[in-house]
């Protein structure tokens, strides 16, 4: 094909367009999707297979040498399996454009002849005499008319020509003059879409590449909306859209797959290898994407996932759980969910949902995600396969000034969060491979608060058997029997030394008043016991360590002094999933992810 640009102007006609071997086309794509797909099981090939064997039965500096030779190979093939597949996607795209107005000018081209018209190279059309005059009867003279690329945005003037055949003419010419306008346009999108997709010179892919690729992928989605249909079942239940996916074709999924990695990777109830493949496709484009800006959010996102690349190519050693990628975003304060474990075939699942303060940064990469990972090594020590994961699917409340704002942190984005955890969980469910997993969540801080709010949603968490809050300022509701699981399988955890299961939850005139008068949160927390000694409340409710809410507490360490030297020490709200400092919570946990609850070291009630 040759347009240039469409329009009046365009080289196009209606001939050629017939002409048009949309065949050849198709078989250009799939050999585009050939070579993606070999790149894709020579870059699994490498990451699976290479990699693990050096580092297994290779020692020297020769082997580190090689490791990184083969983790450059593994990026290049990457690289060429992103964009082959957009490739592929392009022009099967302008196939199905060039098919689709094809079948409209063949519409119009046995109209024609049915109706013994000539249809002209121009795209104009002669119709014979037919009907009678006003005057003398005899048949109307016939003519020849062309055709509007867009009829609908014209209006007729002067009267309309009495000669049956002449309405029937001009709107054959209409159908091949929009067909050939119409194509011609998709012609020289997509031309220019096609030059784009060529790789920088040399063997390197450096992020510049990426940058170049994460426009590609944007452009080729805006190109082939048409001919993916934009299908992907967003406000399906996570049971539909595992039913979608595994109706769709192995081309359908490959072609999702390397134009819409972003969504496919974040759609619950889809399989965890299917997710993480397209995740750590998607990663690739976030940090070019990324890559090309200068504010103060895109580099902190963009440490972050550098740091889950960087883990993610870590090649894990014998008995280590294996990382897979979940979900990863941008949107607000950033997204990503990462378990240890694969989720669909391990018996126990376990998510942990981070709380106040916690976004998408490097210091969420190193910590939050070694909590998952030092979880999933707990609860694989008693006998049945488990995964532990991190999950970082909604906007906690960011707090700068840490408890002294805590009072900010209200409900909205608890109940947006729970929405969120629980379509995610039921997502887990019905992608795991076991007829009736075993699930537990945990909230920790203000993910307490968002788990909570997520057992409210109508039928409670999907398929979550347990539920366990760590260092929690309340959950929402006022007892453990209104989670929804039973309140022997509601776990907490709440060290002596932490403040945040302490603060009482005062009226913001007396929070205030102390913080003015006695010197922030320290003074909140002892003015607020004094003002309701004995409550059982915390900031969103009942304390979950209380006896009345009627939980089963788990033994913790104590954590650090809570007060030193007029100053207030939040450590021991932190240390709840660190296994060096307070190994006891993290077993506790780990039996009950495990499904071993019946074992754990119990602690009284407040």
């Amino acid at each position: 094909m040759s347009g240039r640009g469409g329009g009046a102007g365009s080289a196009l006609t209606w001939a050629a367009l017939r002409d048009v071997k949309c065949a050849e086309l198709e078989q250009a794509a799939d050999g585009w999707g050939r070579v993606s797909n070999r790149a894709d099981a020579a870059r699994d090939r490498i990451v699976g297979q290479f990699l693990p064997g050096l580092g297994e039965t290779q020692k020297g500096e020769a082997v580190g040498a090689a490791v990184g030779r083969l983790r450059r190979l593994g990026t290049n093939f990457q690289y060429i399996y992103t964009e082959c597949g957009l490739l592929r996607t392009t022009l099967n795209s302008l196939a199905h454009e060039i098919k689709t107005q094809q079948r409209v000018l063949e519409g119009a081209l046995d109209d024609a002849e049915a109706l013994k018209f000539t249809v002209h190279a121009d795209g104009s059309v002669t119709f014979p005499a037919a009907g009678e005059g006003l005057i003398d009867g005899k048949p109307l003279a016939g003519g020849t008319t062309s055709g509007v690329p867009n009829p609908g945005m014209v209006t007729p003037s002067g009267l309309v020509a009495p000669n049956p055949n002449a309405g029937k003419a001009q709107d054959i010419a209409d159908r091949v003059a929009q067909a050939v306008r119409t194509a011609a346009d998709a012609d020289w999108r997509y031309t220019r879409i096609l030059r784009s997709l060529k790789a920088h010179e040399g063997l390197g892919v450096p992020a510049a590449t990426w940058t170049d690729a994460a426009a590609d992928a944007e452009a080729v989605r805006d190109a082939a909306r048409g001919y993916l249909k934009n299908a992907i079942p967003h406000d399906a239940s996570p049971a539909e859209r595992k039913a979608w996916w595994a109706g769709l074709t192995d081309e359908q999924r490959e072609e999702y797959l390397a134009v819409y990695p972003d969504q496919i990777g974040n759609l619950d109830g889809i399989p965890a290898l299917v997710r993480d493949a397209a995740n750590r496709d998607n990663l690739q484009l976030l940090m070019g994407k990324l890559e090309g800006r200068d504010d103060d959010d895109s580099a902190t996102k963009l440490a972050a996932l550098r740091e889950i690349d960087r883990q993610l190519r870590v090649v894990p050693k014998a008995g280590e759980p294996p990382m897979y990628l979940l979900g990863i975003g941008d949107q607000g304060n950033g997204r990503a969910i990462v378990s240890y474990g694969n989720p669909d075939t391990s018996r126990n699942v376990a998510a942990y949902v981070p709380g106040l303060n916690t976004s998408l940064d490097k210091a969420f990469a190193e910590g939050d995600l070694k909590r998952a990972r030092d979880l999933s090594i707990a609860a694989n020590q008693h006998g049945e396969p488990s995964a532990a994961i991190t999950w970082l699917g909604y906007d906690a409340p960011q707090s700068p000034d840490g408890l002294g704002t805590l009072a900010v942190a209200v409900g909205g984005r608890a109940e947006e969060g729970g929405l969120a955890f629980g379509e995610f969980m039921g997502g887990i469910e019905v992608a795991n491979d076991h007829n009736d997993p075993h699930l537990t969540a945990i909230g920790h801080s203000y993910g307490s608060r968002t788990v909570g709010a997520a057992t409210q949603q109508p039928g409670g968490i999907p398929g979550v058997d347990e539920i366990v809050f760590v260092g929690s300022p309340g959950v929402g509701v006022e007892s453990a029997d209104d989670l929804g699981v039973g309140r022997d399988h509601v776990f907490v955890g709440a060290a002596a030394n932490d403040v945040v299961t302490k603060v009482p939850s005062t009226e913001q005139t007396v929070l205030g008043a102390s913080e003015m008068l006695f010197g922030g949160p320290a003074a909140a927390y002892l003015f607020g016991d004094l003002a309701d000694r004995g409550d059982d409340d915390v900031w969103f409710g009942k304390d979950p360590a209380s006896e009345a809410f009627g939980a089963r507490r788990f033994e913790v360490g104590d954590g650090p002094t809570m007060i030193a030297n007029g100053k207030l020490n939040v450590d021991a709200h932190s240390q709840y999933f660190d296994p060096d400092i307070d190994r006891t919570s993290v077993e506790n946990m780990g039996l009950i992810a495990a499904g071993h609850a019946n074992r754990i070291k119990r602690e009284e009630s407040r």
